[in-house]
């Protein structure tokens, strides 16, 4: 049974970043497609960012596109979502997700079976 464990939450000012890391534990564990969800509160979840099963491709929401970037350390089994210049709006739980089948760098949380707890991110203005 695949884990996924976020960390690098917390609580920041405007302008500010942060970077979170998911790191995949358990079965057989390899590089897995993963991705990067949100969710506020009120509020569906939604995509933020996604990194091919190899990192060769990555997808992040337009949203964040100019300010996050998301890589992989295949030595860490360890996925990285780096946050810059966060907005109030950036305000929710951060989850990952990985699943086994897939290669390409998914937006859709339907397609990944494997989720983390998730990890809360606060920016004040």
């Amino acid at each position: 049974q695949v884990q996924l464990t976020e960390s690098g939450g917390g609580s920041v000012q405007a302008g500010d970043s942060l970077r979170l890391s998911c790191v995949a534990s358990g079965g057989r564990v390899r590089n897995y497609a993963t991705g990067w969800f949100r969710q506020a509160p009120g509020k569906e979840r939604e995509f933020v960012a996604a990194i091919s099963w190899n990192g060769d491709s990555t997808h992040l929401a337009d949203s964040v596109r100019d300010r996050f970037t998301v890589s992989r350390d295949s030595a860490r089994n360890t996925v990285n979502l780096q946050m810059n210049s966060l907005k109030p709006e950036d305000t929710a739980v951060y989850y990952c997700a990985a699943d086994p089948s897939l290669v390409a760098a998914a937006s859709a949380a339907r397609d990944y079976d494997y989720w983390g707890q998730g990890t809360q991110v606060t920016v004040s203005s």
